[in-house]
């Protein structure tokens, strides 16, 4: 069974920064891709970062391009998401996701966490 545990997320002053982590079991992790999506309540979600199984690929929404930086740790089953110049609207509920296709790009979003919220102030 899959499971991705999120953790890092919090209230944070804008301009400034966090990091987050998820914690993937179930499977061989250094075989599919991963990414972080966000929501807004009412808005459409957003694929805000993805990376694949080796990092030799990244893709980023443009809304967060320059200031966030994804990564991951085989060794550590862990992908990061750090988040710098943070903004008002960075401010969603962010959520770690895999696919359930090893080797595969781009990230489709199969699996799911439950979620972390990352809240910034003005």
């Amino acid at each position: 069974q899959v499971e991705l545990v999120e953790s890092g997320g919090g209230l944070v002053q804008a301009g400034g920064s966090l990091r987050l982590s998820c914690a993937a079991s179930g499977r061989t992790f250094s075989r599919y891709t991963m990414g972080w999506f966000r929501q807004v309540p009412g808005k459409e979600r957003e694929l805000a970062a993805a990376i694949n199984w080796i990092s030799s690929r990244t893709s980023y929404a443009d809304s967060v391009k320059g200031r966030f930086i994804i990564s991951r740790d085989n060794a550590k089953n862990t992908v990061y998401l750090q988040m710098n110049s943070l903004k008002p609207e960075d401010t969603a509920v962010y959520y770690c996701v895999s696919d359930a296709i090893q080797f595969t790009w781009p990230l489709k979003g199969d699996y799911w966490g439950k979620g972390t919220l990352v809240t910034v102030s003005s």
